[in-house]
């Protein structure tokens, strides 16, 4: 560490699957022509139950729209940013459905490679394989269908994403067109790959790989294989990205048993996005399911937020974001326009560290946030934000989205915010240590036994949220211009002490003689508190903070 700082504080359904012009191992099809007809009978197969559904998707290029592959008009179509990505189909209710139809656009026909259809509800593979056309499988009843393009050879067009509760001709599907030409469940290149409760992915693995720790797959196949309340176990050493790693909403783990994405025993994975233009739509990973645990690996030099937290019910541990191009780590929603009924609530961040996070702007990348559309439950515990070029800590809200849910931050560490490690400054960013609020919306957060170090503006700022927040037991020593800035509201504040701030400490609300405010002197705490900064996890991941060699407890 760059400081010396350390406070004790305190499967059934991917089962017959076919697609029409392969055989059920393969699924390997010749490319749809959308202007083409189809051969089948329209009668057998029914109504188009993508007329009037709804769609999303993980990204889109610019220009498309994912009500595109839903609109019956084979001349508009969705490309995802890059040349992979899900576009998937929804419904209010529940709908029957054993057939799709993917078309692809005139100009692109032939650009799908392999791709995975996949249920939504529990992550289940119901069909994969390779090109676009028709592909049937088991009657399914579902409410989201997913189709996962898992490669490509430039950038994929789809035109229509087609369901139907029907199969060709009336019953069962049809024979393959090359019967003398089986694909085994021996050839690795073409046999989907097996779901699992443990799976292991490697820098160097292979997406039709088995997933054994011998023959491990990529990460993104792993995940999209992986059983409810799984473990993925991630080998060690760089893996070079260029699209988001999705885990869309409704590939859960369950309450009892979270699906895991863990480092494989000491080693080191670094999720690398260095491919990645700075894009608002190009995250590191976006984390929409529920009920998963993040532990031990790196994410880096993503285009936006290095993870977003979409989901609910989730726990970030041990987990490093450094030098993305928006904030490390953010809780907000997952769906674009999601009710805040759907906001990430129940969430965990626990010994995570986040720093050298900057924007081309110099204002938007924080170390960590829960902002605009994070719902209530969250918390940040033994967690530690430096060198971010804003904020270490951002907790605003907007009148646009209304307030966010209260978040409780504990435990943990905001220092040099506002300063990259290099020393790199932008006139732009905010460069507050913890920023609790915006544009007069109160919200009651709780920030207890946590330290404020040398960040370039305010240590702890009210940031015009006129709440009752309950602020205990802080530290905030030499911050730029207030250690403690709360100009509004009924906050209670205890135990909190203030050390060299750069101008008078501004406390309106419920405060006591346990708190030692910097008013034009240091009190007779700040003997203690001289020194510089450091820190450390301990092996419980405990987060243990030293100034001047003394270990600090709050």
């Amino acid at each position: 560490m760059r400081r010396t700082a350390r406070l004790r504080i305190g499967a059934a359904l991917a089962a017959a699957a076919v697609v029409i012009t392969g055989t059920a191992m393969s699924m390997t099809m010749a490319a749809a022509d959308p202007a083409a007809s189809p051969s089948y009978s329209a009668q057998a197969l029914g109504p188009n139950l993508s007329l009037g559904a709804g769609a999303d998707g993980t990204s889109k290029a610019g220009g498309t729209s994912y009500g595109n592959v839903i609109d019956g008009n084979a001349s508009t179509y969705w490309s995802p940013s890059g040349t992979t990505g899900r576009i998937s189909v929804k419904w209010g209710s529940a709908q029957t459905v054993s057939t799709i139809v993917i078309k692809e656009a005139a100009g692109a026909v032939g650009n799908i490679g392999n791709w995975q259809v996949v249920y939504n509800g529990n992550g289940s593979v119901l069909a994969s394989g390779t090109g676009a056309g028709t592909i049937t499988f088991a009657a399914t009843s579902l409410t989201k269908i997913n189709f996962v393009i898992t490669s490509a050879s430039a950038t994929p067009r789809v035109a229509e994403f087609e369901t139907y509760a029907g199969t060709p001709d009336g019953g069962g599907t049809e024979e393959p067109t090359t019967p003398d030409d089986p694909t085994t469940p021996d050839d690795p290149g073409t046999t989907p790959p097996p779901s699992s409760d443990a799976l292991y992915a490697a820098p160097n693995g292979s997406a039709s790989a088995d997933g054994s720790i011998a023959n491990p797959t990529t990460l993104a196949s792993a995940i999209s294989r992986i059983n409810p309340g799984g473990t993925i176990y991630l080998r060690g050493g760089t893996y070079n990205l260029s699209t988001t790693i999705d885990i869309p909403p409704g590939k859960d783990g369950t309450s009892g048993n979270r699906t895991e994405l863990f480092a494989y025993g000491t080693e080191k994975p670094v999720l690398n996005f260095s491919a990645q233009a700075e894009n608002s739509a190009n995250r590191g990973i976006a984390l929409g399911g529920d009920w998963w645990h993040f532990k031990g690996f790196v994410v880096e030099h993503a285009g936006d937020n290095g993870i977003l937290v979409g989901g609910s019910n989730n726990v970030i541990e041990r987990v490093v974001t450094r030098h993305n191009a928006d904030t490390g780590l953010q809780i907000a929603r997952y769906t674009a326009g999601a009710p805040s009924s759907e906001w990430p609530a129940n969430n965990l961040i626990l010994s995570a560290e986040s720093h050298d996070n900057v924007d081309s702007d110099g204002e938007d990348a924080d170390g960590f946030a829960a902002k605009l559309t994070s719902g209530d439950g969250n918390v940040f515990r033994f967690c530690v934000a430096h060198n971010n070029i804003d904020d270490g800590w951002d907790l605003y809200t907007k009148s646009d989205t209304g307030p966010i849910g209260e978040v409780t931050i504990e435990d943990s560490l905001a220092y040099d915010n506002g300063t990259l490690s290099n020393g790199g400054q932008a006139g732009a960013g905010d460069r507050n240590g913890f920023k609790l609020g915006g544009e007069d919306i109160a919200v009651d957060h709780t920030v207890v036994r946590t330290i404020a170090f040398e960040n370039g503006k305010h240590g702890f700022t009210y940031n015009s949220n006129p709440g009752s927040m309950t602020i205990s037991n802080n530290l905030s020593i030499r911050n730029g211009e207030r250690n403690f800035n709360f100009d509004a509201g009924s906050s209670v504040f205890r135990g909190n002490t203030s050390c060299d701030s750069g101008s008078n400490d501004r406390i309106v609300g419920n405060s006591d003689g346990s708190n030692q405010w910097d008013t034009g002197s240091n009190g007779s705490r700040c003997s203690a508190y001289s020194g510089s900064l450091s820190w450390s996890f301990n092996s419980s991941g405990t987060l243990v903070v030293t100034i001047g060699g003394n270990v600090v407890d709050l």
